[in-house]
Formats: structure tokens, sequence, C-alpha cells
């Protein structure tokens, strides 16, 4: 997840669906609300330190924190379960680097407290860790308290500390895995708000799941470069948008709104909600509008529908005429965005694995 600040600086901010466009207004503009200027920012501070080519910010499925006056960063890729904690500080690096892991492996999970975007020394030591059961020390045992923190940090610095030079600086660091199912440890984590959601909106709870793995991994934390947040990768400006004019609401969620997991999943699937009876509920087959729902969750149904034809009435007939497996073969090979196209096919391939679950 390494990026040159230039390219954040020179490529647009994407709308993924994450970056959800309502479907009334194509020409939407993200209103990014300074969000682009402090990414700039961010990036800015971390190259002027770390350099240009060790610039790691945070993303829907990598959770990256830095402290210590920007000279120590946690990150925790969920899709790899991994765990990297180094630090470039020449005062006393296995102290800066213990203190981080400490604070990494009993935060909590309350992303709302939490700037990803500063070195705010914010997370708090959790009686709930969010890693609770995804990390294993070397007594394999899963680490609550404090005391087993600190005994399992000292045991990575004697064994595991690594040093690497990029640039100016000596990186020392440790790395560390997650369990092999850390995926279904998140996951269970948050079913009873996924039933909830799925039983109030008419969403198949392996959808809902399929749509959370694929959009960040069960990472409460997730961020994008397109402001997407949480689970569910919604912003506020376009899909809770959307959920609230439809729930009678006013404006938007605001960012706490969405970190909150179970607002997240709702809004989250009740955007999916809309797509399935609302945007796309002319679509008569099953199948073939699960297949659009999805591919419109990444990127709008008004792009699926354009699939067909530029008349979204003519698409709609079109589709109505054609199988599930041709409606699929169409989404993935010839929508415009190749994101899009790999987006079905990922949610579908990871809801027949909650389907057989």
């Amino acid at each position: 997840m390494k990026k040159f600040f230039a390219l954040l600086l020179l490529i647009p901010l994407l709308i993924s669906c994450s970056g959800k466009k309502s479907e009334y207004n194509e020409a939407y503009v993200k209103d990014t609300n300074g969000f682009d200027i402090l990414m700039g920012q961010f990036a800015h501070n971390i190259e002027n330190i770390w350099g240009l080519n060790e610039v790691l910010i945070a993303g829907p499925k990598d959770y990256v924190k830095y402290s210590d006056q920007y000279l120590t960063r946690s990150h925790i890729n969920f899709e790899s379960g991994q765990i990297t904690v180094e630090t470039i500080s020449t005062t006393d690096p296995t102290a800066s680097l213990k203190q981080a892991i400490i604070l990494t492996l009993l935060m909590g999970d309350d992303p709302g407290s939490v700037d990803l975007y500063s070195d705010a020394n914010d997370i708090q030591i959790s009686k709930e860790p969010f890693l609770y059961g995804q990390v294993l020390d070397n007594e394999g045992q899963p680490i609550r308290w404090e005391w087993r923190a600190n005994h399992f940090a000292d045991y990575l610095l004697q064994n595991k500390l690594r040093k690497r030079t990029s640039g100016l600086h000596v990186i020392y660091s440790v790395t560390l895995q997650l369990v092999p199912n850390h995926l279904d440890k998140r996951a269970h984590k948050y079913l009873g708000m996924v039933r909830k959601a799925s039983e109030k909106y008419g969403v198949d709870e392996s959808l809902i799941l399929a749509i959370m793995q694929t959009e960040s991994s069960f990472n409460p934390y997730a961020v994008s470069g397109s402001d997407a947040l949480g689970l569910m990768q919604v912003v506020q400006h376009t899909a809770g948008k959307d959920v609230f004019k439809q729930k009678g609401k006013w404006g938007t969620p605001s960012r706490s709104y969405l970190f909150d997991p179970e607002n997240n999943i709702d809004t989250g699937t009740a955007y999916l909600a809309i797509l399935q009876n609302n945007y796309l509920g002319g679509i008569k087959n099953a199948t073939s509008r699960r297949y659009a729902v999805i591919t419109a969750y990444n990127g709008g149904a008004g792009s699926v529908l354009r699939v067909f034809s530029s008349d979204r009435a003519q698409a709609v007939n079109i589709m109505n005429q054609m199988s599930p497996g041709d409606i699929y073969q169409a989404l993935t090979t010839r929508h415009p965005s190749a994101e899009s196209r790999r987006y079905l096919h990922k949610v579908n391939t990871a809801q027949k694995g909650y389907r057989r679950g």
C-alpha cells in the first residue's frame, strides 16, 4: 500500500461504490469537504519524515496508525493477516516499537475514536481488544490483558526484531501473523448486526457478508481514497445521502455515524435494498437482479444499465430477455469499469462461500 505523494496529488480521488453515486445525478462531483486537502497534507508529512518510497496510509483493508511524531507506525493488513510495527526513531527504537505493539494488540473496536490521519496518541487500551482471538502470543494464548501484551512485545523484540535501510533511515520492525481463520473471527463479530439489517431491509445475509468481505475484509477502521468509510465502505455524500433521503432524513450521515459498525451495516444494507427494489427493481429474474445489484454497489446502477442500452427502460427489457448466465457474462466482460467487472466476480464467489456456510 505504498503510494507516492505525487500520485496522490495528480490522480483524482476515485468514486467507488464505496463511492456509490446517486443514480439521478450521474454528473455528481464529490464534495470533498477538505478531505483531499487533508490526505495531501498527511501524505506530505509522511513523505517528509519517512521518505518518498515509504509513504504508507490507511485503506479499506489496511489499518495504518502513526505515533511518536510520525516516527512509528502500526500496519495491519486484514486481507493477508499480517501485522507490521516499525519505527525510524533514533532515540530508543525498541521502546517506541514496544509501546506501538502493545497499543495495537489491545486497541478497541471503536474506529470513531481514532484519527488515522494524524500521529495523535488517541488509541485506548480496551478490556475487549478488537484483535482478541485473532493473535496468539508465543505461548499460543489469545491476548486480552496488558501484562500478556507486554510479555509478548518483549518476546517479539528479542526474537523477531528486524532492521532495513531505506534512504537515510534505518527502519526497525517486527512482523507477526494473525491466526489462519482471522477473517471468520472478524465476520462473527458482526453476524448479529448483519441479521438485523437483513431482516429489516429484505437483503440476503450472505450478500451483506460478501460485500463486507470484499470491501474491507471486516475492517471497521476501513477508509479509502474516495473517503468511503467503515465495514461496507459507505460514502457520506452518495450512498449515505440516498439512504437518509429514503428514510426521510435531511442531509448526510456524519463520519462518526458511519464509523459505528451497526450504523454502517444498516446504511450499506439499506443502499443494497434501494438498488434491489428501486433502481434495478424492474429486473425480473432474482439471480440476474442480484448480479446487477452487486455490480451497481461498486459502480452505480446507471453504469450497469448502460451495458445493455443507453435507455434505462430498454436496458431493463433487454436484461429480462437474457439468462442470468448471459447477464453475468456481460457485466464481467462489457462493463466499462475493470474494477466493477472484477468486483462482481469477487462478491459472487464470496457469497457462494457464505451460502455454503
